[in-house]
């Protein structure tokens, strides 16, 4: 009796040892709040179905992830008719082609035979609806075309004789660092005598600034150096929070980025994604910034902590600060210039 009261309690065992204890529990997945992507439910099996999946997820489409692997074919560079002449350049209408668009612009092109190193201008913020081609940075543009820079100021998409994208802004206008790196890509294969396509740098001030750090992050090595002056946070959240969720007047284009993509404190992981500061280990081009302590509109505050997320990422960067600057630099503003030449004489070489 005792023999078969013992075999009855060691099968009791066996089958109790046999229950998976790792079982997934059932019931709709909830938003984490620190990544955005649907949270697991239960604990996760050790059954291979759980392991981790040998192929990353895809990249977010709207994400500079999503731009590191982007196809670029910035091509046929076209010079169109004379907008201005000057005693020391020659100032072109331009179009080129990219991303399945026709991006136009104008370029200043100095006097002499060259070739001649070249700047690309990435603009701050202009109503689409009333900018005129090259508007933004006509004195950038004069300053370095006087110094013997070709300056192409490229239009973004929906600007001026520009292609239409209509989900520019719901994309979070990263479709401008797209027109940015097709821009250096078509100057460099343009084969115009007088360009030199072995010396090639950007320069952006405000929202450019912005497409700048893109550009550097999403494509390194495709240029040599870069400028930004008051260029906007690096982290996007900040930027959309800034012009576009407190702007009353576009409550609607805030309430469609807040459905697509949630909200930048409960959606961080997309909003990561979507920031150059995520991917300053990328860069490999010299860096310089210019800022005033005066500026209400991109307060200084977002400089200092990108120049110091540059630092911790190992990137040649370099931040001067202007007291009592504005966002459009004033009496500092040719001090600004000197300082933005003689960085690119040494750094275009």
């Amino acid at each position: 009796m005792r023999r078969g009261l013992t075999t009855l309690l060691l099968l009791a065992l066996l089958a109790a040892g046999c229950t998976d204890s790792g079982e997934e529990t059932t019931g709709a997945p909830t938003e984490s709040a620190s990544s955005g992507s649907p949270a697991s439910s239960g604990t996760p099996s050790e059954s291979p179905a759980a392991q981790p999946s040998e192929t990353p997820d895809p990249a977010h489409p709207v994400s500079l992830p999503a731009l590191f692997d982007k196809r670029y074919d910035g091509r046929r560079l076209r010079l169109g008719e004379v907008l201005v002449r000057t005693d020391a350049y020659t100032q072109r209408a331009v179009t080129y082609r990219g991303d399945g668009l026709t991006i136009s612009g104008v370029m200043n092109i100095p006097d002499g035979r060259g070739p001649f190193p070249v700047l690309v201008l990435a603009h701050g913020y202009i109503d689409p609806a009333v900018y005129v081609t090259g508007q933004g940075l006509r004195r950038e543009q004069d300053w370095l075309a006087r110094g013997g820079y070709i300056v192409l100021h490229v239009d973004y998409r929906n600007h001026a004789g520009s292609g239409d994208d209509p989900r520019a802004d719901l994309g979070l206008r990263l479709g401008y660092t797209a027109d940015v790196i097709n821009a250096v890509r078509a100057v460099r294969r343009s084969g115009l005598r007088f360009v030199d396509p072995e010396r090639v740098g950007l320069l952006g001030r405000s929202m450019g600034g912005g497409v700048v750090y893109n550009v550097l992050a999403v494509a390194p090595g495709l240029v040599d150096a870069a400028v930004v002056f008051a260029p906007v946070s690096s982290r996007a959240g900040d930027n959309f929070n800034r012009w576009i969720r407190d702007d009353p007047g576009r409550s609607g284009l805030s309430r469609r980025i807040i459905r697509a993509y949630g909200t930048p404190e409960r959606r961080t992981e997309f909003w990561r994604e979507a920031s150059p500061r995520n991917y300053f280990d990328r860069v490999t081009e010299p860096l310089l910034i210019h800022h005033g302590t005066a500026d209400e509109s991109c307060p200084i505050r977002w400089s200092r902590a990108s120049y110091s997320a540059l630092e911790r990422a190992g990137v040649d960067a370099r931040l001067f600060v202007y007291p009592g600057e504005p966002h459009a630099f004033i009496d500092a503003w040719p001090t600004s210039m000197r300082r933005t030449v003689r960085f690119f004489e040494r750094n275009l070489d």
